[in-house]
């Protein structure tokens, strides 16, 4: 059968928006049902926080419930992990943060390639480190703790949310920084840290400023400087904390948080170095 040139011209034109329409009306119900948000550190971490400061108000905005669930460990690879393996519908978020960045160079072995199994929905927050410390170490200020450390090799232990992580990382660069040593002790998240900081198992941390604004407040720990190139805005109100590039290690770090999903996958092999992904309805929701 023959058809007539204006006939086909509108076949091949309903043909080409049907996809759109219908990725339309998917953004449009989505979510039809409660969506799961992975924290992959342990209550306390400055993702599991921010999850549960934007769960309530995604759910009030989208109208459906987005529960919070902590997978910590391995320094974020099972959260991450278990989004990987979740279905491609978008009903599954990953807290995603600097510590993905860095396992990526970090583990010989994973079994997942983060740029390629992890896609981006929204960037949500930057925010400096704060080097916080017991009170019981006699040092109130960087150059004091370099001389203290230094005084006493090995005995100070230097508490982290996990390997891997930006407070683990950062305290690393410190030590060799300062040329100072002291022990890491990695945790599963901030709440474990923070708690044997307290109690003065661990003597220093760096740490978000989300984790250790409320201890400092309430004079527990002892802000020594953040990890920003200038004098941080956000610290101003509860403590009068340098910059560390003012000190005698000059260097910044920040952790970087935002949502991820599994993403969905056209037909094929995905490359190991770029994803083959379908576009993201879900997107237009969140």
């Amino acid at each position: 059968m023959k058809l007539p040139r204006r006939t086909f011209l509108h076949l091949a034109a309903g043909a080409t928006a049907l996809p759109a329409v219908s990725r339309l009306a998917w953004a449009q119900a989505y979510p039809t049902r409660p969506v799961r948000i992975i924290a992959p550190t342990a209550s306390g971490g400055a993702p599991d926080i921010l999850a549960r400061l934007m769960g309530p108000w995604l759910s009030e905005r989208l109208g459906q419930q987005f529960v919070v669930e902590n997978r910590p460990g391995s320094g974020t690879n099972i959260g991450t992990e278990v989004v990987v393996r979740a279905p491609s519908d978008g009903y599954t978020l990953l807290m995603v943060s600097s510590a993905n960045a860095i396992n990526a160079t970090l583990y010989d072995k994973l079994s997942f390639v983060f740029l390629r199994d992890i896609a981006p929905v929204a960037g949500i927050i930057r925010l400096p480190l704060v080097m916080v410390i017991n009170p019981s170490v006699p040092a109130k200020t960087v150059p004091e703790f370099i001389a203290y450390a230094k005084a006493s090799p090995g005995k100070i232990n230097l508490g982290s949310p996990g390997i891997g992580t930006p407070g683990h990382v950062a305290g690393e660069l410190f030590k060799m920084m300062a040329s100072v040593e002291m022990v890491h002790v990695p945790y599963r998240g901030g709440g474990p840290v923070m708690t044997d900081l307290l109690g003065g198992q661990v003597q220093v941390l760096f740490g978000s400023t989300s984790l250790t604004i409320e201890q400092i407040r309430a004079g527990k720990l002892r802000p020594l400087a953040v990890t920003a190139a200038i004098r941080w805005e956000g610290a101003a109100f509860y403590c009068k904390c340098a910059p560390l590039t003012h000190s005698n290690t000059c260097y910044t770090s920040s952790v970087i948080l935002g949502l991820g999903v599994s993403p969905m996958r056209r037909r094929g092999p995905p490359s190991s170095s770029r994803p083959n992904r379908q576009p993201r309805p879900y997107r237009s929701s969140l």
